[in-house]
């Protein structure tokens, strides 16, 4: 008897029927790091990622398939762009026989930046997640959130004092619902752009100069920064919803100032089957291949 053979003949006890009628609203693996090329735009970024995945589990069912999930990872998640990994949530439920179910990718994201005097080059890490839902009506959602360094200085330290001002190294993060391809660096980019000046991996002197000068001349609150991120989110109508977040880590305190916006996802988007991008059926399992 091949091993094939003997496989067939175990007894499948996921499968089998359980009576207690207690639908699980998600059932899967977490945890599960993997090595990964996330491509956004025309740049690939080798990283390793982090995944979560579930599925909805029929009241009747006794448990789900777990290898089937790493079996998808293992199949499908070399090579990620954003086409590809909604492709690789409804792959999943095809694989576990699941009307719903999640994915969510956290990773480092690195972005090379050229210091503003010198212009020498480093690498800038952000964290940023992925996130991708079927809904039971077959909308399918996607959800990305980055994570981004930034420098703020103090207005009323400025305006106050004889002589400089206190600044500190802050996050700014953006969670935003989004409807169609959008870089990760554009996210970045906003964020960048809300804060007293930007941050990078290496800087010369006359680029240290620069960024002293830029953050004094270009104050902000932590108010200022999550007011600044939204209004630009607003404009664009890619951005289906969001959660913006600041935090600044004081430099003259033992503690962070923090602030946040939050505008939700309208309720016909969220409930509409397929929303602005149609998810009715299966699509077409394309993307970057592995």
């Amino acid at each position: 008897m091949n091993a094939l053979t003997a496989m067939q003949l175990l007894p499948d006890v996921q499968a089998q029927q359980d009576f207690r009628e207690q639908r699980i609203d998600a059932v899967g693996v977490k945890g599960v790091r993997y090595p990964v090329i996330i491509h956004s735009g025309a740049r690939a970024v080798p990283t390793i990622a982090d995944f979560s995945m579930t599925v909805a589990l029929a009241p009747e069912l006794k448990g789900t398939h777990m290898s089937r999930f790493i079996e998808l990872i293992e199949a499908r998640a070399g090579n990620l762009d954003q086409a590809g990994f909604r492709a690789m949530v409804f792959d999943m439920l095809d694989r576990l026989d699941a009307s719903s179910g999640r994915i969510t990718l956290h990773f480092p994201y690195f972005v090379s930046k050229a210091a503003p005097v010198s212009g020498v080059s480093s690498l800038l890490d952000h964290d940023v997640e992925w996130s991708g839902c079927v809904a039971e009506n077959g909308h399918y959602s996607f959800r990305m959130r980055v994570t981004v360094p930034a420098t703020s200085l103090c207005p009323c330290s400025k305006q106050i004092s004889a002589y400089g001002a206190h600044n500190q190294r802050s996050h700014i993060s953006i969670d935003a619902d989004i409807c169609d391809v959008m870089p990760m660096e554009e996210l970045i980019a906003i964020a960048e752009a809300s804060a007293s000046c930007e941050v990078y991996g290496l800087l010369k002197r006359a680029d240290e100069k620069f960024v002293t000068e830029r953050a004094y001349d270009n104050p902000k609150f932590v108010e200022d920064l999550v007011r600044d991120v939204a209004h630009s989110l607003d404009q664009d109508p890619r951005i289906e919803g969001y959660v913006v977040e600041a935090e600044n880590f004081e430099s003259i305190h033992n503690h962070s100032a923090f602030a946040r916006i939050e505008r939700p996802r309208p309720a016909t988007l969220a409930t509409q089957p397929g929303g602005r991008v149609s998810a009715v059926a299966r699509p077409a399992l394309s993307g970057v291949s592995s």
